[in-house]
């Protein structure tokens, strides 16, 4: 299960002194957190369930994409780079992405089975996406891919 991965390299982290894997850590646990309170209160005991963590990490990595492009912008390598590695620790608890091909088969597979044939049926395609493949694949490039086969 990925949230004891995520305390077991807390813990290992810490035990090698190892700052920008235990700070990185301690922000996903503290986001993960915040979602399993939220998700209590909607009548969820057991917090959110993989899926939803995995598309936490996911979202994590593409804010600090967008921080590096920030940070790029204004000259300020020092925190591009602390982004990087903190993309380098999230990323290494998610599943291996699918290849852009593997992408095109899966949105042609779940376009065929939600019986979608215009840009009406583009939320379905995509929340069909989002339940099979949480983690696995990049839902921007995918839904750029889905509003080209259904236009």
């Amino acid at each position: 299960m990925l949230r004891t991965r995520l305390n077991d390299a807390l813990k290992a982290a810490m035990k090698a002194k190892d700052e920008l894997s235990v700070s990185t850590l301690r922000l996903i646990l503290a986001a993960l957190k915040d979602r399993d309170i939220a998700a209590r209160g909607k009548g969820n005991k057991d917090g959110i369930p993989e899926s939803d963590l995995l598309g936490l990490l996911q979202s994590m990595i593409k804010q600090r994409r967008e921080s590096i492009a920030a940070y790029e912008k204004g000259g300020r390598m020092d925190l591009a780079q602390q982004e990087a590695g903190e993309i380098a620790v999230i990323e290494s608890f998610l599943p291996q992405q699918m290849g852009d091909a593997e992408i095109a088969d899966a949105i042609d597979a779940v376009i065929a089975g939600v019986g979608a044939t215009s840009l009406k049926d583009m939320g379905k395609a995509m929340a069909a996406l989002k339940q099979q493949y949480a983690g696995k694949m990049d839902f921007g490039k995918a839904s750029a891919l889905v509003k080209t086969r259904l236009s």
